[in-house]
């Protein structure tokens, strides 16, 4: 610590036809090396162009760089910079920041002699040091490669509390706010549909309903009201729909308390790993919402057999998920990657889930079953209606369609920085925007829902549970095209392992977002329909 090294030798390798083959692929890959030192990681600083004297931080610097003529050099010297803050009053030094300049220096010396050789290139003694990289040097097959380094320490006024700051910087903010404001104009608008729809259409609805007095005029209503001996009927395939209720809750409960702890600053960054153990901790112990809210709906549609309800939701999403992240991780270890989750780690999620989520799934289902059904607000017919046929812009896949853009749109530019963060080694750290981003989608997803929902029940009809869900969960299709765009225009992903990885992860991650948010429209147009339906005298 603070002991300065100029010119010292790591080693000397030489570089065969393979190995040359191996390091040319990296430089053309633009891989990056990562070192970590007291829990900081290794940054590149780059001048930022917009502002004199500010700077962004690249994590890791690059294997080599490759020349316009098709030449691959490797980066063989760092210059290292460790950044101090002393405590005067203790005399202790606290390292603030580590960053590196890597240089590609073909080296020059006369006889070798291991860490010992005099090189002519850098010299410690007459104070020569590398600051440039003027003669490059190329990777080739039988030449030899001499790798150094220098470390220089720096007092910093940086206080080591706050020395993550600047790695966690954030310089667009003001593309963040606009993005908010984007988002806020989508949620106003639906506010005042819904805000129309609730205070003057249905409220003249249920004063002209109630105060029908004459046959005549009874058997002339129209609307939402004649399908209300239908409109709680249960519907096709509702087992199902309570598992993935059940899901979403259990996503939903899941994303609001890890915002709530990020935003209050207890995931940071310099605990590497928090996040996604936090978010894998709170998933498994939220099946006991996930249970509770399938087996409750399960006993609104009358169904007597919870254990069954309780086993698919314990099993469903979480299976699937796991059986294509395994398949993921088969691709990984067979490319013999560093990135591939070990056996133990496979072992531990596995116990976590048959040990923990699946049998708080069933408390939760037990629980949710044994509570007396939530009794609907009318009486359903014996025999269902008919439903009449209906115009184009009604048609079930068109609105459900239309229904996802909303949503999707009010998180795609946030989405755009968090794609960049996972896919382009960056940090994402503005849990306070993505908080309010994910405020913004719970509100779209209710409002598009209630709309599209009661222009159904208008056109008389009904079937309206598996379309709440379906209408707002759509947006998890336009988040995967937009991956899809994301990964053509942005990335430049050549090996095939490496983009099926990158659509396996995405499609988990879309599969998420339809459970989460079709269970957020589901529960909105329920209120609504449980709302509107409690208002008017049914005779």
């Amino acid at each position: 610590m603070r002991v300065p090294q100029m010119c010292q030798i790591v080693c000397k390798i030489s570089v065969g036809e393979k190995e040359g083959k191996v390091l040319k692929e990296k430089i053309e890959d633009e891989y990056r090396v990562n070192m970590i030192l007291d829990n900081l990681p290794l940054v590149v600083p780059i001048q930022r162009v917009d502002q004199e004297g500010a700077y962004f931080y690249q994590h890791g610097f690059h294997v080599g760089a490759k020349s316009k003529d098709e030449k691959y050099f490797i980066h063989n010297h760092l210059s290292f910079t460790v950044k101090y803050h002393r405590d005067a009053q203790r005399d202790v030094s606290r390292i603030v920041a580590f960053e590196v300049k890597p240089y590609s220096v073909k080296h020059e010396y006369g006889q070798w002699n291991d860490k010992k050789t005099h090189l002519t290139t850098c010299d410690p003694n007459a104070k020569r040091i590398i600051t440039s990289s003027d003669s490059p040097l190329e990777v080739e097959a039988g030449k030899d490669i001499v790798f150094t380094y220098d470390v220089d320490f720096k007092e910093s006024d940086i206080k080591w509390a706050s020395r993550w700051d600047s790695y966690l910087l954030m310089t667009d903010d003001q593309i963040h706010w606009f993005s908010i404001v984007n988002s806020l104009m989508i949620v106003l608008f639906l506010s005042g549909m819904v805000a129309m729809i609730m205070l003057r259409t249905l409220y003249r609805d249920i004063s002209k309903y109630n105060q029908l007095e004459t046959q005549e005029e009874a058997q002339e209503e129209t609307g939402w009201k004649l399908v209300h001996g239908d409109v709680f009927r249960p519907p096709a395939n509702s087992d199902w729909l309570c598992v993935y209720v059940g899901t979403g809750v259990q996503f939903f409960g899941m994303m609001l308390v890890t915002m709530v702890f990020a935003v209050l600053g207890f995931l940071s960054p310099s605990n590497r790993g928090g996040l996604m153990t936090a978010m894998l901790l709170l998933w498994v112990f939220m099946g006991l919402l996930a249970g509770y809210s399938s087996s409750r709906l399960y006993k609104l549609f009358k169904g007597s057999e919870w254990k069954n309800i309780a086993l698919r939701t314990a099993f469903t999403f979480p299976g699937s998920v796991f059986t294509v992240f395994f398949f993921l991780n088969i691709l990984i270890w067979g490319q013999k990657s560093s990135g591939a989750v070990p056996f133990t780690t496979m072992f531990a999620l596995v116990l976590l889930w048959f040990g923990i989520s699946v049998p708080l799934v069933f408390v939760g289902s037990y629980l949710g079953f044994k509570k007396p059904a939530i009794e609907d607000p009318v009486k359903t017919n014996k025999i269902p209606r008919q439903v009449p046929e209906q115009a184009w812009y009604m048609n079930s896949i068109f609105s459900i369609l239309i229904g996802g853009i909303l949503p999707f749109g009010a998180v795609f530019i946030e989405l755009f920085f968090i794609l960049t963060s996972i896919w382009l080694h960056q940090f994402y750290y503005i849990f306070g925007f993505l908080f309010l981003v994910f405020l913004i989608l719970i509100v779209t997803c209710a409002e598009i829902s209630i709309v599209l929902c009661y222009f159904q029940l208008c056109s008389e009809d009904y079937l309206w549970w598996w379309r709440s869900y379906l209408t707002s969960g759509s947006s998890a299709l336009y988040l995967f095209l937009y991956a899809t765009f994301y990964f053509y225009t942005k990335l430049e992903i050549t090996k095939f392992v490496s983009a099926i990885l990158y659509f396996g992860y995405m499609l988990i991650a879309s599969y998420a977002f339809f459970a989460l948010t079709g269970t957020i429209g589901f529960y909105a147009c329920l209120m609504f329909t449980r709302l509107i339906y409690s208002s008017v005298k049914i005779e």
